[in-house]
């Protein structure tokens, strides 16, 4: 991405600065967002691309296929609550999560729930959000998580725990131990939704068709 580029951008984003400041809210119609949005989404993926570029020491001006995979990085601060406590880390590349290990685990027979706790908390920038997956070692244990899928908002500063339910039902006996990976967390960009009510829906192809409603 060339300086004449990002010079066409920023005019571009002047404009649409413009047309909010003298529009009033509830007049911006969904078109006018919806090409915000576009503009902002390809002056991300072009920075990524001109980023990537430099850092593989070509020229930063010229276009990177879109079949080059890129990666980025962003901060994330995290504190140690605990002397036994494990940085998260990638096990392999091109893994999409980080590894979460456990210092301390306890029972409760009467719900029959296992709760681990990471010993660190997490300061995952605005903007994002961190999910929190069960590993494929799981299927070696008893346990089940139970909530399927942790989310951890970015305003969250406790502790990050993980509580299993154990499946007696199973085969197996074992549960995670002090010091084991016991799950694993991605932390992804999203939206910020703006809902608007109305009385009508856009027609598709499936309408109301729920559970099943597409088969087996």
């Amino acid at each position: 991405m060339d300086k004449k580029a990002l010079e066409e951008y920023l005019k571009k984003l002047e404009g649409f600065e413009e047309i909010l400041s003298e529009e009033d809210e509830d007049n911006i119609d969904e078109s006018f967002m919806n090409e915000v949005a576009e503009t902002l989404n390809k002056l991300t993926s072009d920075s990524m691309d001109h980023v990537q570029n430099s850092q593989q020491g070509g020229n930063p001006n010229e276009t990177i296929s879109s079949n080059t995979p890129y990666e980025y990085t962003i901060g994330c601060k995290f504190k140690k609550l605990h002397e036994d406590a494990v940085t998260p880390t990638y096990s392999k590349k091109g893994d999409g999560c980080v590894d979460l290990h456990c210092v301390s685990h306890v029972l409760n027979e009467q719900t029959n729930q296992v709760t681990y706790s990471t010993g660190i908390s997490l300061e995952i920038p605005s903007g994002y959000v961190g999910l929190v997956f069960p590993r494929s070692s799981i299927r070696r244990t008893v346990l089940e998580l139970s909530n399927s899928v942790g989310v951890i908002d970015s305003g969250y500063r406790g502790e990050i725990m993980a509580t299993f339910n154990v499946n007696t039902g199973t085969n197996q006996s074992t549960i995670y131990e002090n010091g084991e990976r016991i799950c694993q967390l991605m932390i992804l960009p999203y939206p910020k939704i703006k809902f608007t009510e109305v009385t009508d829906l856009s027609e598709t192809d499936r309408g109301e068709g729920g559970f099943g409603s597409t088969g087996k």
